[in-house]
């Protein structure tokens, strides 16, 4: 795959990741505020944004590997900030499920804010 093209996608992917994020993550906050269990659409939606933002890594991961670098150390420093972020809620989901719309809507945006920062140190 060429590094050129890996880099078209990333920049333009990250708009899908940074909207799913925050969507999904208002989404959660708006049911744990009315006190509402999150339905089947949401935990599925959850599902599609976090993959939505590992995607996004991985194809910074690939590019970085191959030489190429986005942005400066904090944009690589966000993307391993978020990697550590989301394998902490791997590791804390028992916990998390508890009240899932409130911790995973925060979570969510806490990611898409950190997605933004990245974003802020390109070039």
């Amino acid at each position: 795959m060429n590094v050129d093209t890996v880099l078209q996608f990333h920049q333009e992917w990250f708009y899908v990741a940074i909207v799913s994020t925050g969507l999904v993550g208002i989404w959660g906050l708006a049911l744990a505020i009315m006190k509402k269990e999150p339905p089947r659409p949401f935990i599925w939606a959850r599902g599609v944004a976090i993959a939505a933002i590992l995607i996004q890594v991985a194809a910074g991961v690939y590019m970085y590997s191959n030489g190429l670098q986005p942005g400066n150390a904090f944009h690589v420093f966000y993307g391993v900030v978020i990697v550590v972020v989301l394998t902490l809620a791997y590791l804390y989901r028992t916990t998390m499920a508890r009240k899932p719309a409130l911790t995973y809507g925060i979570l969510l945006l806490f990611v898409m804010g950190l997605g933004l920062r990245a974003w802020a140190n390109v070039g």
